[in-house]
């Protein structure tokens, strides 16, 4: 088999601000392998976090470097591919580029699409949340109306953590639940909270009807997690703080559910593992997203049915998504009919 890399930008329709900064656009990596006439895609997209750092160049390189080890092997070989990949230092977004790949050359040759492949129920999928970034009150329900025409509204993930403070998380949120008292609103703090801040809003955003409260605290600081599991009243999710299925069995007992994305975990493969590995500890699961086009989006789209929560709202947030895939319908990402992923590229 053989693969080909393209580096694709993408443009943000509005900004998006998180703790750890704002970003307006981003410059990601498409996979190409091939086979035999069937061609699976994959993606790549760069993030930064706690000291590791990932470029479309830089994913691009690793790529490539390994690429000639693939050569003599065949998609259905995932065993093999498996063992070669150990020899490597292959990133995680590298390694979902290409595992996602794979998958969608299966998918293709067996003619079916993934979720089909894996016997899921597609009514089974919830809603997407749409994600307001951390702004001044005024632009954060801007924002939010600026989502209401095209997900219909009933859900927000609110990012807070903000660098002024949580009087300043206060008032926009606060401003968000005046103008939409009926949504269903969930928090992320990106770990930007400190252990006394995280303690209190915990019980602020209970009051005001928050669900739940995900990455209270910095990566890194999960020795902290269990006083906020003992006192909130809201669950607390994971989400920088667990990459892999091997991070789940040590957060527990200290989180009620983990976010997942196909970028930290390194592809589908390892997004099941996570899914299994965490209902077998009694955990919730959210699938999130960087700064993924509609192709990762989609990929992610078609394990939906075993989530309980869903952020995969990058896609829709974009000028110039180059792919088109899973169906936004009554606010759900409904992935297609199609082969393998069902993704194509825009016209």
């Amino acid at each position: 088999m053989r693969i080909e890399l393209e580096i694709f930008t993408m443009n943000k329709l509005f900004p998006l601000t998180i703790s750890r900064g704002t970003t307006s656009q981003s410059t990601n990596l498409w996979l190409r392998l091939h086979h035999e006439d069937i061609t699976g895609w994959g993606e790549a997209s760069p993030f930064r976090m706690d000291g590791a750092s990932y470029t479309a160049g830089g994913l691009r390189d690793e790529l490539a470097a390994i690429a000639p080890l693939l050569d003599t092997l065949t998609p259905w070989q995932h065993q093999a591919i498996t063992e070669k990949l150990r020899q490597t230092t292959l990133s995680n977004p590298a390694r979902a580029a290409l595992d996602t790949a794979l998958h969608d050359w299966l998918g293709k040759a067996l003619g079916v699409p993934l979720w089909q492949l894996w016997g899921l129920d597609l009514s089974k999928i919830v809603p997407i949340s749409a994600t307001i970034g951390i702004s001044t009150p005024s632009d954060a329900v801007s924002r939010l109306k600026q989502w209401i025409p095209i997900t219909g509204g009933g859900v927000f993930k609110v990012k807070l953590g903000s660098p002024a403070g949580i009087k300043a998380d206060q008032e926009m949120l606060r401003a968000i639940r005046r103008e939409a008292p009926e949504a269903t609103l969930m928090v992320d703090a990106n770990g930007g909270w400190s252990l006394t801040d995280a303690l209190f809003m915990s019980d602020w955003l209970a009051n005001q009807g928050v669900i739940y409260v995900e990455q209270p605290l910095p990566r890194g600081q999960e020795r902290d997690l269990p006083q906020i599991y003992a006192r909130s009243p809201l669950p607390i999710f994971a989400d920088e703080s667990c990459w892999t299925s091997r991070d789940i069995k040590p957060l527990s007992d200290r989180v009620h559910g983990i976010n997942i994305k196909l970028m930290k975990a390194g592809g589908l493969r390892e997004v099941w593992q996570m899914i299994h590995t965490a209902r077998s500890l009694d955990l919730k699961i959210m699938f999130g997203c960087y700064s993924d086009s509609s192709l990762a989006n989609t990929a992610m789209a078609q394990l939906s049915p075993l989530a309980d929560y869903l952020d995969l709202d990058s896609h829709l947030n974009l000028a110039d998504d180059p792919f088109c895939g899973a169906n936004l319908i009554k606010g759900s990402l409904i992935p297609t009919d199609q082969p393998g992923l069902g993704v194509a590229r825009n016209q």
